[in-house]
């Protein structure tokens, strides 16, 4: 492991983007470059994907690429690659992405064959995790296919490529989806059909398909000629090996069936006395954990120069950057999306000092009926329904940050959960914390005063 480490870190001694380390190019898209990366402060290794705007806008990519921030932030999985930061200079987009270093599982299959039944299972029941999360969180993939499915050094899988996802508001009058994408082989017979499409059905087809190739090596609906085979996928013209177990028959059998109505659900999926076999979900604290590290990476700065992104040592104390942000007519978010930002981050300004803050934060939400974790500085707020996890659940990191001389901004950051529960306890805690709105604005002296202190 350390020899590896130290190769890697001579492949890192390239350009510097603040505190990262630019090294050799992992590969090439439409858009840029993504490029192996070396944090130099936790020597942590990362892929920087690295997008020329010129080519966006020339392209008319904007809002796919927006989506693809958009989404990535949404998620936060073990079987999902991480998106840790997003920078940005007048010319290019750097996202810096969890670094997966065992590569496609397409290659895995095509250099070493179809997988044991075990060893599929298993990939199998990591890519229902991933996309089951995905679905939770509103966000449909689109591109499920072996390209976009990595696998890490201990063979775990990282679902990649959001290029093509979608999320509610993209849906249409009648709650269906009615663009027509992905990839011809992977593609739901309801897509080609131009009907309208529930996101999570066709994901759950492309899943299927995933699956017969990595038990049979190959794929279940394949020609050269288009027509022909857009018609074996509307037709379900599947042939399944009989060699595979009656389990793994019957699975394939229920996911590629071309009625969508019909069609086994992810629920159904993990209810399967099949999948079921040796399945041990991603564990959710763990996943919660990994919310809450150098969460104000999530922020989008504008990066000049190395000395742009210094920042106070103190991580109680807030950068000018940050402040920037706050001011809506300077917020560099807007570029990448649209949703309403007050939707899952919320900041306030009081006057109370960070320890009665603390507390009182602290008393509010106990009384209001939540539980608190302390961790890093930082309160981790839960409210989970047991009985339906997607109804009244919430997950809230609440920060207190310094902005100068008694002031201080409360910053509540909803990692996932009912959207009504998270807007009340935002409401309660402003409303007995906060200072007048009046008083909440961020002025431009202020600014200046921070920037001063940065440069």
């Amino acid at each position: 492991m350390v020899i590896i480490n130290q190769e890697r870190k001579k492949e890192c001694k390239g350009i510097r983007l603040g505190k990262y380390e630019l090294g050799k190019t992992l590969g090439e898209g439409n858009f840029g470059k993504v490029k192996l990366a070396r944090n130099t402060d936790s020597e942590q290794f990362f892929a920087v994907k690295i997008l020329e705007k010129n080519k966006i806008v020339d392209l008319n990519n904007t809002d796919q690429i927006k989506r693809e921030i958009s989404t990535l932030k949404l998620l936060k999985h073990p079987n999902v690659v991480r998106l840790y930061e997003v920078l940005a200079s007048k010319t290019k987009i750097y996202m810096v992405l969890e670094y997966v270093n065992g590569g496609e599982l397409f290659d895995k299959i095509a250099s070493k064959g179809k997988l044991t039944e075990a060893h599929g299972r298993k990939m199998f029941q990591q890519l229902i995790d991933g996309v089951s999360c995905c679905h939770n969180k509103g966000v449909f993939h689109r591109d499920l296919k072996l390209e976009n499915v990595l696998v890490d050094a201990k063979g775990n899988i990282k679902i990649t490529d959001f290029n093509l996802s979608a999320l509610p508001q993209h849906c249409g009058a009648d709650g269906l989806l009615h663009t027509t994408c992905g990839s011809p082989n992977y593609v739901a017979p309801e897509i080609l059909a131009n009907r309208g499409y529930d996101g999570a059905k066709s994901d759950i087809w492309s899943c299927g398909v995933i699956l017969y190739v990595i038990l049979t090596g190959y794929l279940p609906f394949d020609d050269r000629n288009l027509a022909v085979l857009y018609q074996k996928i509307f037709k379900g013209d599947v042939q399944i090996p009989l060699w595979l177990s009656p389990g793994a028959q019957n699975i394939i059998k229920r996911i590629l069936d071309p009625n969508p109505e019909t069609r086994i659900t992810m629920s159904m999926i993990k209810e399967d006395e099949w999948f079921k076999q040796g399945y041990n979900p991603a564990n959710r604290d763990d996943e919660e954990d990994d919310v809450y590290i150098g969460d104000e990476a999530f922020s989008i700065q504008e990066v000049c120069t190395e000395a742009d992104l210094a920042s106070p040592k103190s991580p109680k104390l807030i950068n000018a950057f940050q402040l920037i942000g706050m001011s809506s007519c300077l917020d560099l978010s807007g570029f990448f999306e649209k949703e309403d930002v007050s939707e899952r981050k919320i900041r306030f300004t009081s006057n109370h000092s960070p320890k009665d803050l603390t507390e009182k934060i602290e008393d509010i939400v106990i009384k209001m009926g939540f539980s608190v974790q302390k961790k890093n500085g930082k309160l981790k707020v839960i409210h989970e329904n047991k009985a339906h996890k997607s109804l009244g659940s919430l997950s809230v990191a609440a920060e207190v940050l310094e902005i100068g001389p008694s002031l201080y901004v409360v910053e509540l950051r909803k990692s996932y959960g009912d959207a009504t529960v998270y807007r009340q306890l935002c409401k309660k805690l402003s409303s007995d914390l906060g200072i007048a709105k009046t008083a909440q604005l961020v002025s431009s002296e202020m600014i200046s005063v921070c920037m001063k202190k940065i440069s």
